[in-house]
């Protein structure tokens, strides 16, 4: 039988898998606001200092690619306990790093344990929830990410401004260990996992077998859109608000990051909407607050700036709800490869856009990036009606 929503295996679900995305996310992207500090204490370029989130999510999206597979063969909760148990030890590691390629080179093996969740998560609910309830169990998931997100960010932010960021990485560390362990012991065994042999050869054939589906590759841009303007917004928000006319400490800087909790509300929000009126046009709603929230942030004002990153973060984790969950019902087979591709997209434009980003964000500004960004809302707009289209000719 699938969990269904109320009943007790489903809160031990949401509990454990709300400590997993908060682990996850913290560790991931604990040290964004810290870039400014990595330009000072490393003597590197803005653009240089963002490789540090860049190369771990490139990292991760590509060994999610083979992680699914992995899982198939030898369980989903085994290899997501053990990849936010190792990821957090490895924070601890990273927090001692004496240079700036030294802590490179721990972030992108870190970025390749970090995998072991995010890549099997939804495989997971897919799998064990009840398909009337899949869209709220979703959001409660990605609720999680969102609070992790931003725990990490304001924690460091704080204790950086108190001690160092050395000190501020080390104890998010330990804070992830204790995740991990919520993580293991609340989250109910699979009961429809159906095991297979292990079979590495045969990966990348799976993997092309859902590029072939148009509707999963329009999922696939919009997870790549989506997640590229956040991360730019987010990478960089940070030097402009260090800077004149604002000249606010790296703890205020950290504690903007506060608006994320904006996405625990919208996660779990428009995945019920998207149950009940359908996943199109909510997405485009969705998109349209997007690009609404990055265009206030071009205001002059501080409050302005961040009434517009709150928008802007209640958009983004609306439609990475919705997406993340129409995965995992267009995907015909192979479900955990069809979700690990759409995270492997959507970490890839964490990573390219982050980065390139920085260069933008070094030659025209601040409106330089929201352009960035309106450019990928344009885009976005377009696979979402593609998507649309293409879901209601699938249904007559």
């Amino acid at each position: 039988m699938h969990i269904q929503q109320g009943t007790t295996a489903f809160r031990r679900m949401s509990l454990a898998l709300f400590a997993g995305g908060f682990s996850t996310f913290a560790i991931l992207y604990c040290l964004q606001p810290l870039m400014p500090e990595f330009t000072r204490d490393f003597g590197v370029a803005p653009a240089v200092a963002s490789l540090s989130l860049s190369m771990t999510t490139i990292a991760m999206s590509v060994a999610m690619l083979f992680v699914g597979s992995l899982s198939d063969a030898w369980g989903r909760k085994s290899i997501m306990a053990l990849s936010l148990l190792a990821a957090s030890v490895m924070a601890v590691v990273i927090a001692f790093s004496p240079e700036f390629h030294t802590l490179l080179g721990l972030r992108i093996l870190q970025g390749i344990v970090l995998a072991g969740l995010p890549a099997i998560a939804m495989t997971y609910l897919t799998e064990e929830m009840e398909p009337l309830s899949l869209g709220y169990a979703m959001g409660l998931y990605i609720s999680g990410n969102s609070i992790g997100g931003m725990a990490g960010r304001i924690v460091t932010g704080l204790l950086t401004d108190w001690f160092d960021w050395r000190v501020a990485v080390a104890v998010l560390g330990c804070l992830s260990v204790a995740a991990a362990v919520i993580f293991y012991v609340m989250l109910p065994p699979s009961q429809h996992f159906r095991q297979r042999k292990l079979e590495i050869g045969k990966v990348i054939p799976l993997l092309w077998a859902q590029c072939r589906n148009p509707r999963l590759l329009c999922l696939y841009g919009l997870g790549f859109l989506l997640m590229g303007s956040f991360v730019t917004l987010f990478n960089y928000i940070g030097y402009e608000l260090l800077a004149a006319p604002y000249y606010l400490s790296q703890s205020l800087v950290g504690s903007i990051f506060v608006v994320y909790l904006m996405g625990t509300v919208s996660s779990t929000w428009m995945g019920r909407l998207s149950d009940r009126f359908g996943r199109g046009g909510v997405m485009r709603a969705a998109l349209c607050i997007v690009l609404a929230g990055a265009l206030l942030t071009l205001g002059g004002s501080l409050a302005l700036k961040i009434i517009g990153m709150a928008i802007f973060t209640f958009g983004f984790f609306g439609a990475h709800s919705i997406a993340s969950s129409w995965v995992g019902i267009v995907a015909q087979a192979d479900k955990a490869q069809a979700s690990a591709l759409y995270l492997f997209f959507y970490y890839i434009g964490s990573s390219v856009s982050g980065t390139s980003g920085g260069l933008v964000f070094t030659r025209y500004g601040w409106d330089g990036v929201i352009g960035m960004i309106a450019i990928y809302f344009v885009l976005a707009m377009l696979l979402s009606t593609v998507l649309n289209r293409r879901s209601l000719d699938a249904q007559t």
